[in-house]
């Protein structure tokens, strides 16, 4: 089996703070990174405790994102430097991972 390595990296935010889709741009257009995931949280808190929840009589939504990606490692830290100031400490978490190449 053919094999790479990766470095993922996972990023915490919340709806509300408008980072999505300027991160989500950035991924895609400037660095065209492998792969990028959106997962929406249904409830979740941060620093501040306050948790987020979906309920049926919220009227507006602040739930927690979390955005997921990998490429080559060397990429992986540049990009990393590029975005570092956009989040807050200990928000964005990376580790090295194993990809299967095989086609």
């Amino acid at each position: 089996m053919k094999t790479s390595e990766v470095t993922v990296v996972r990023i915490y935010i919340s709806e509300a703070d408008g980072k999505l889709e300027p991160l989500l741009k950035r991924l895609h257009d400037w660095e065209k990174v492998k792969g990028v995931t959106v997962f929406r949280g249904i409830s979740g808190f941060g620093d501040s405790g306050a948790v987020h929840t979906s309920r049926l009589v919220d009227l507006s939504l602040d739930l927690p994102i979390v955005v997921e990606f990998f490429d080559d490692p060397v990429k992986v830290t540049d990009i990393l430097e590029h975005i570092k100031t956009n989040f807050k400490p200990r928000h964005v978490i990376w580790w090295p991972a194993t990809v299967n190449d095989a086609v």
